[in-house]
């Protein structure tokens, strides 16, 4: 029997610790691979998920705030209606037509306060740049508001229109004596 020579056997040896190595190599990449496919799949589906309910957000508030531009339309018809009933006379405030013109406005503002709209309070009540913008200044009380000039209505917690006013400069008001 022919034994194989010493070089030969060690070459065969070699080859298969060779092979070996190439296959723990290649192994140790495609585990690498497996693992980045692995953190890029839980990636995609984690923004997946926080995309979904981002949309469903958005569409809670698109439906929430739907009627804003018909509310912000109707806003000043509430303001005219409201200035012409403070116009009559005192003495015409014990006619029928008064007080139906006065249930109008309750039924108005209460359709209003269903639909989520609140007023804004402003008159005496420190200045908010948030909820109110100022358009003048006069003397009185510092960053207080002196008038209310145009109401001011948020739609739940949104401002959907600023109350107009006019606000303290810090000056002392004339007194009347």
């Amino acid at each position: 029997m022919e034994q194989p020579e010493p070089n030969q056997e060690n070459n065969t040896e070699r080859t298969e610790v060779s092979e070996n190595e190439q296959l723990k190599k290649a192994l140790n990449e495609e585990k690498t691979r497996a693992e980045a496919n692995l953190t890029g799949w839980q990636r995609a589906q984690a923004d997946f998920i926080n995309y979904k309910r981002y949309a469903e957000q958005d569409k809670v508030e698109t439906i929430k705030f739907a009627n804003v531009g018909l509310l912000t339309a109707i806003l000043p018809i509430l303001d005219d209606f409201e200035r012409a009933l403070d116009a009559i006379p005192s003495e015409g405030n014990n006619r029928k037509w008064v007080e139906g013109l006065e249930l109008i406005r309750r039924k108005f503002k209460d359709a209003l306060s269903k639909q989520g709209v609140t007023q804004i309070q402003s008159l005496g009540m420190e200045f908010d740049c948030r909820s109110m913008e100022a358009v003048t200044s006069t003397k009185g009380n510092k960053d207080m508001v002196i008038q209310e000039l145009e109401k001011g209505y948020k739609l739940q917690d949104k401002i959907i229109r600023p109350a107009k006013v006019i606000v303290g400069s810090g000056e002392e008001a004339d007194k009347e004596e």
